[in-house]
């Protein structure tokens, strides 16, 4: 089983198929031993190739894979609910946990910035304080000295404080008149020199300009990094310095259109909140803060960026957003929480339901594949198990009253063809009892036919040779059509040959006399036949007859047609009935036409039977034919006057010339 497979799997492929199979086979080989050194020269033209054949095959294995795969209908099904259903939902879940991460990632730089502001904006307010107990002093017309400014009662109060809430608070006087003042920064913020950061102030004497400026700066430290944004994790600032000339830029980072390399790093020492529970992960995020940098040979301030990294924990960031509404602040996470979590079941539920339908749809077409199977082969017994009230269960009753209809059907079909061979069969032997070559006399001329309305005829003629010079001529008109009529005409033509040959003296009345008393007895009541018997002698030139209830045949002599229609009733339905025989002089030239009632009575489109003054008259349009074109001229005259191919009756004709 597996060689044929593999034998069909090899006929499946093509010629570029192979190809490319063994070129990779190879490749790899070489690769994989000492040999790729041969090759090593042409190893750039060789991995192109490589991947172009990989690519092709690649190609044919996902087609392949995807005509097995999606052959059947429960995989079809399947891989259409996984996009119609599942993968929005994924979609969705994973636009929800990217906006998540957006959101937290946004309000954890939002923090930093904040608190950064925060921290700027209360190192400006002591330097505004300065700056307004220097007024204050000028205005009472008092000469400040900048250099005892910080005794000031309210001023080292507000130092004090201020040194105790921010570590390391540095706060730079103005120098003696005639210093050349630091250059002033454009606003407060963050301000760099070397790898050091300092979030700064600066003021300037408005009425003593010349006296330079005073400065208020805090250094950014880990301690600082510990208390910007408590609800975040660890906070890691790194420094930069733009490229000089001398350097090149090839391993420098490109942030707000400046070419950078970092010069330090701080980091925070305070650890990340522990997690609250499984979905509570640690998410990372990074923001750039705006410093000045102070070693600049710029004239103006140069900014530059800081990079600014932390980390955090979601839970932290959602008590904090929702710490502002309060006692409401619980029940409405819990409420979205229950949302959440009935989504999710409606979302399962869904899934489940999905698959139970996708389920019972492919149980149930598979059911009917394999019923199909079944039928192909020739199986149709096999009955579809009915799992459901509903339109696939229909179906499957459906296929069931199918298959069992089928069944019948082929039942009758073979009982219909055996009665066919048996009809045929029967057909075969009524053409055996029909003669096969008709008797000759001098100066006569014969010619018969029989069309059937079926298989087997129920109609009879027959020419029998009883002495030198006479023949006997039979035609008759079973009752009935079919087998039955077939067999009856058998018993008729076996007595009638019985009567007529082994005691030729009896006059044709006895003959058919003795013939009816045969039928009567064996056969059935309703069972009989018309007959026409003659004996034709050709030294006596008579034609001797018997009609028993036949229809008249025509005796056609000097262009007049006569009925020859004496004898008595049919044979085989009255036990004595009598039989009378006439006699008809011949002349030469005269016709006998014996025929059965199915050229009488077929009817044209106005329901107008042929009829046998119809018959009569193309008998004499027809007498100087040969005898066979006579018979069979009656019989086409007859199904052009019907108009149909199709007989109702048995027909037959027999033609006898008298030279």
């Amino acid at each position: 089983m597996n060689l044929h497979r593999l034998r069909a799997f090899w006929r499946s492929t093509t010629l570029l198929d192979r190809a490319s199979g063994a070129f990779l086979l190879f490749r790899i080989i070489f690769w994989l031993t000492p040999l790729d050194r041969f090759v090593s020269s042409f190893s750039g033209w060789l991995l192109i190739l490589f991947l172009i054949a990989a690519g092709y095959l690649l190609v044919r294995i996902l087609r392949w894979a995807r005509k097995r795969l999606l052959w059947g209908l429960r995989n079809r099904l399947i891989v259409a609910y996984l996009f119609i259903a599942v993968v929005p939902v994924v979609l969705l879940f994973a636009f929800i946990g990217l906006s998540g991460y957006l959101l937290f990632f946004q309000l954890g730089a939002h923090l930093i910035h904040d608190d950064l502001d925060e921290h700027i904006s209360y190192v400006t307010s002591i330097a505004d304080t300065l700056e307004k107990a220097v007024e204050g002093e000028q205005a009472k017309g008092a000469r400040v000295d900048h250099s005892s400014i910080l005794g000031y009662p309210g001023i080292s109060a507000v130092v004090a404080a201020a040194r105790q809430r921010l570590s390391g608070l540095e706060i730079h006087l103005p120098s003696d008149p005639g210093t050349a003042p630091r250059t002033e920064p454009e606003k407060p913020g963050l301000v760099q020199s070397g790898s050091q950061l300092w979030v700064e102030a600066a003021v300037r004497d408005k009425s003593h300009p010349e006296q330079g400026i005073l400065y208020v700066r805090c250094p950014v430290t880990a301690e600082f990094l510990d208390k910007l944004a408590p609800d975040l994790g660890p906070i890691q600032l790194t420094t930069f310095r733009p490229v000089s000339k001398s350097e090149s830029p090839s391993d420098a980072l490109n942030l707000n259109n400046m070419q950078l390399v970092p010069v330090g790093q701080l980091v925070g020492r305070r650890s990340l909140q522990a997690s609250r529970a499984w979905y509570d992960v640690a998410i990372g995020g990074g923001s750039t803060l705006d410093a000045t940098l102070l070693d600049s040979d710029s004239p103006r301030p140069v900014a530059i960026p800081v990079a600014a990294a932390f980390s955090l924990r979601p839970s932290q960031l959602i008590h904090r957003l929702f710490a502002s509404l309060g006692a409401f602040g619980d029940p409405l996470v819990i409420g979205l929480v229950l949302i959440l979590i009935f989504f999710l079941a409606l979302e399962v539920a869904a899934l489940i339901t999905g698959i139970v339908l996708t389920r019972t749809i492919t149980i149930s077409v598979d059911d009917l594949y394999e019923a199909t199977r079944h039928v192909r082969q020739g199986d149709f017994r096999h009955r579809i198990h009915v799992r459901q009230k509903d339109q696939l269960g229909v179906l499957a009753d459906s296929f069931n009253a199918m298959t069992g209809s089928i069944s019948e059907l082929i039942e009758e079909q073979r009982q219909r063809q055996r009665l066919e061979n048996e009809l045929t069969i029967a057909h075969e032997v009524q053409e055996q009892l029909f003669p096969r070559q008709l008797p000759s006399l001098p100066g006569l001329e014969l010619a018969a036919v029989c069309r059937a309305a079926r298989v087997v005829s129920g109609d009879y003629y027959d020419f029998m040779k009883l002495g030198p010079s006479s023949i006997g001529m039979a035609i008759a008109d079973i009752s009935g059509k079919g087998i039955s009529a077939a067999l009856l005409m058998a018993s008729l033509q076996a007595a009638l040959r019985s009567q007529a040959i082994l005691d030729g003296h009896r006059t044709t009345g006895e003959v058919v006399a003795s013939l009816n008393k045969h039928l009567y007895i064996n056969t059935s009541d309703d069972r009989y036949a018309t007959l026409f018997y003659a004996e034709y002698d050709h030294s006596a030139r008579t034609l001797r007859y018997t009609n028993a209830g036949h229809v008249a045949p025509f005796f056609v002599c000097d262009g007049h047609v006569k009925k020859l229609d004496e004898g008595g009733t049919v044979v085989g339905l009255f036990d004595h009935a009598e039989y009378l025989q006439s006699t008809v002089r011949i002349e030469s030239g005269s016709i006998f036409v014996g025929f059965s009632d199915g050229l009488l009575e077929p009817e044209n489109v106005y329901g107008e039977e042929f009829g046998s003054a119809r018959l009569a008259s193309e008998v004499l349009r027809l007498r100087d034919a040969p005898v066979e074109r006579i018979a069979e001229s009656l019989l086409s005259a007859v199904e052009q006057w019907a108009g149909t191919p199709e007989q109702s009756d048995d027909m037959t004709v027999i033609v006898a010339r008298f030279c």
